[in-house]
């Protein structure tokens, strides 16, 4: 392959590397750029709008800086982009690849099959971080490839946990999709233990999930159990981590979420709502306790016995980190390299599969 073959466009939400979201695409951009490909990335734009025409723009504008690209699909307003910048690289006649994003997607591609089926037809390839993606998306497209989120285990400090203490960490977007307000529902639940503590880092999304869950932590009595320090720096998010030692997960729709995993690579104990793809991901009773969503007394009994029960925190401590380990860079960083180098093959002409629309 000649140098400008190695030339790729990554389109997806690039916001800030400070904040603890929007890291996968930053992070395969450097990467990348490290092995000697060219990389453009768009849009790191905070308002939608300008995100929208940021994307549009660049595709367009520098075309000639790029041989193949990649394009993130979200659901919701997300998906208009994704669109935007598909229809933009099909004028310019570049070949692209597509990843499904978000535990909410195959919600939204029930009402909007038409779309979804069109979007994903387009793309020379579609890609999925999660078995759990890939089985739900298979009637829009059936050859969707398998493509996890990776980590680079070695910057996560890892310490069994034999002998838990009481201290959990919440670790995401303040959202109403993960549903931060159930924490403090959960440390009502656990207020006979003296010296429980609960941290909750994240960036607050807007919706008011922050607000709600500062507000139910004084109703319930245990905002002094509870500490809000905000987003954090991306590169603080281990020492974070390690603040605890038993990872709690309340989220209603998921994924393949990027926070459980890194709780796994620091070997916390993770407690989990049992939604969307983490049943993919963890495995009940061996590398996690997975629990029915919104039900606060089974999370809480979940806690307990990580506390309480002998062996049970060392074995969920052990598997989780054992299994982290098949998601690091080093075994996924050839499988992207491989994708954008089987798109240049085919020289920049964009060729539809022949789906079905």
């Amino acid at each position: 392959m000649t140098e400008s073959t190695r030339a790729v466009l990554l389109v997806g939400n690039f916001l800030s590397e400070s904040m603890v979201y929007g890291s996968v695409g930053e992070d395969l951009s450097r990467r990348l750029t490290a092995r000697g490909w060219s990389v453009v990335m768009t849009s790191g734009k905070m308002n939608r709008a300008l995100r929208l025409i940021d994307m549009v723009r660049t595709v367009l504008s520098r075309r000639r800086d790029y041989a193949v690209a990649h394009v993130d699909v979200f659901s919701g307003v997300a998906f208009l982009w994704a669109e935007a910048a598909c229809r933009a690289l099909r004028l310019v006649r570049k070949p692209y690849a597509l990843t499904l994003r978000g535990g909410d997607l195959p919600n939204f591609a029930a009402r909007q099959p038409k779309r979804v089926r069109q979007l994903l037809a387009s793309a020379e390839v579609v890609t999925s971080p999660s078995g759990y993606l890939r089985e739900r998306m298979r009637p829009y497209r059936e050859d969707i490839r398998l493509l996890t989120n990776p980590l680079e285990t070695g910057c996560y400090p890892r310490t069994v946990r034999k002998s838990p203490a009481p201290r959990l960490v919440w670790l995401r977007a303040f959202h109403e999709i993960y549903n931060p307000s159930l924490v403090p529902a959960v440390m009502a639940e656990l207020s006979d233990i003296d010296d429980i503590h609960t941290i909750m880092v994240g960036p607050d999304k807007g919706d008011g999930s922050l607000q709600r869950a500062r507000r139910r932590a004084e109703e319930l009595g245990v905002a002094q159990r509870i500490a809000f320090p905000g987003p954090v720096p991306k590169k603080d998010v281990p020492q974070w981590l390690n603040r605890g030692d038993i990872f709690i997960n309340t989220a209603s729709i998921d994924n393949t979420p990027t926070s459980v995993l890194e709780a796994m690579a620091c070997g916390l104990c993770v407690v989990s709502t049992n939604v969307g793809g983490i049943p993919y991901l963890l495995e009940d009773e061996r590398d996690a306790l997975l629990v029915p969503p919104g039900d606060a007394p089974a999370l809480a009994a979940a806690v307990r016995r990580v506390l309480r029960e002998p062996g049970l925190a060392e074995r969920l401590s052990t598997q989780g980190r054992r299994k982290v380990e098949e998601f690091d860079w080093s075994h996924l960083l050839p499988q992207w390299e491989e994708l954008f180098l089987e798109l240049a093959r085919r020289g920049g002409q964009v060729t539809k599969h022949k789906h079905t629309v």
